[in-house]
């Protein structure tokens, strides 16, 4: 291998490494404080950008799944999500709450304000304080800003990508929109749901717990459904565990949770 080729590879080693460890990239970050969680967010999206998007995959979602008509069904969300986006403060965006007619064992929000259940996760729940927990924890994500953080680190990393295909005197002809709607939540769209990291289920629990106890449901309920959504997933695969992992490192921290906020 000559030396040229040699320093070339080097060199595009060394930027990946920056890129992945984040040192190669500080001048794209516009970062956000988050008063829900006590942090800083990286957001490079904007919230006209991501009101757009997330309107688009809405409805393309609805056209790709049937909506569950019985009134029973629509009712009980309903019901519930109100409570719980009531208790949220988040009640600024224009909440919907629908029911999709499959046995997915699924449920999952955009940041519009957008809300799916699918009727196989509902038929599990006993109780409303069941349905409560999860809708709490689908509106954590949308109060951590979760969708929008990551896109903004998927944006980075392409736009980062881009500078060392530059750099490195070649050229990349990337298309953004799929990938970040893809980071919005939008699985039935784009065919593919990118899994929040851990500790983004950890703050949406966090959250989840807050809500429903603010809106005045059994925090217990979400012990007793991660549980048995556990037990549920040890001999079957299901969509909805492979994106919201249920274990007992995650059952914990809400038990921890719990009890150092005294609500137990």
């Amino acid at each position: 291998m000559s030396d040229t080729k040699l320093s070339k590879l080097v060199q595009r080693r060394e930027i990946l490494m920056g890129l992945a460890a984040g040192t190669m990239v500080p001048f794209l970050s516009g970062c956000a404080e988050n008063d829900a969680l006590g942090r800083s967010q990286l957001m490079l999206i904007s919230d006209n950008d991501l009101m757009q998007l997330s309107d688009a995959a809405w409805e393309e979602s609805l056209k790709e799944e049937r909506v569950l008509r019985d009134p029973y069904y629509a009712r009980r969300l309903q019901r519930v999500g109100n409570r719980v986006v009531a208790s949220s403060g988040l009640d600024h965006l224009n909440w919907e709450f629908v029911v999709l007619d499959s046995p997915t064992v699924n449920a999952w929000v955009l940041p519009n304000g957008k809300v799916a259940f699918y009727k196989g996760i509902l038929d599990l729940m006993d109780t409303d304080d069941q349905v409560a927990a999860v809708m709490g924890h689908e509106i954590g994500h949308v109060a951590a800003r979760h969708s929008a953080e990551r896109a903004s680190q998927r944006m980075a990393a392409q736009y980062g990508m881009s500078i060392v295909e530059s750099y490195l005197g070649g050229r990349s002809d990337m298309q953004y929109n799929s990938d970040i709607a893809a980071a919005l939540g939008a699985g039935v769209t784009f065919g593919v749901l990118m899994p929040y990291s851990r500790q983004h289920e950890y703050e949406a629990d966090r959250l989840g717990i807050d809500y429903m106890v603010a809106g005045r449901y059994d925090p217990r309920h979400a012990i007793d459904f991660w549980m048995g959504m556990s037990q549920l997933h040890s001999g079957n695969e299901m969509a909805f565990m492979s994106t919201h992992p249920s274990n007992d490192d995650r059952i914990a921290a809400m038990r921890a949770h719990m009890t150092g906020s005294g609500y137990v």
